[in-house]
């Protein structure tokens, strides 16, 4: 992982869903990763249990049929968002071109900002 520093405006969110058994599995490494970067808020987000919040989404919420899907979201407009292979590596990878302030325009920007939202108002959702 690079020397860098991560931005401290970085949201790092799995998007899931509870009958999800590759999820399931996937998360123990997730929160593990969390807990190396404690200035990064990392949150997991079961798209069912808030689909109406998610619905509400400017520009409206994408449909997530693929898990886990991965929504990191950084300042202005810049992240990732996709269904991602469930190893930590990919997202440590995504955190080395954050620090680097490489990340892409982010094409689901309301999507951020409803999942930002959920995290500030549901602490639970948090790692």
């Amino acid at each position: 992982m690079s020397s860098e520093p991560l931005p401290d405006d970085l949201l790092v969110a799995c998007l899931c869903a509870g009958w999800c058994t590759t999820c399931d599995a996937y998360r123990p490494l997730f929160e593990a990763l969390a807990r190396q970067h404690p200035g990064v808020r990392f949150a997991w987000v079961d798209i069912e249990d808030h689909a109406d919040a998610l619905d509400e989404a400017p520009g409206g919420a994408p449909d997530i049929e693929n898990f886990p899907t991965l929504l990191l979201s950084q300042g202005a407009g810049h992240g990732f968002f996709g269904t991602v292979l469930p190893h930590v590596g990919v997202v440590e990878r995504l955190l080395q071109e954050a620090a680097q302030r490489r990340l892409p325009a982010l094409g689901v920007p309301g999507l951020a900002q409803v999942v930002r939202q959920l995290v500030d108002q549901a602490p639970g959702l948090r790692c």
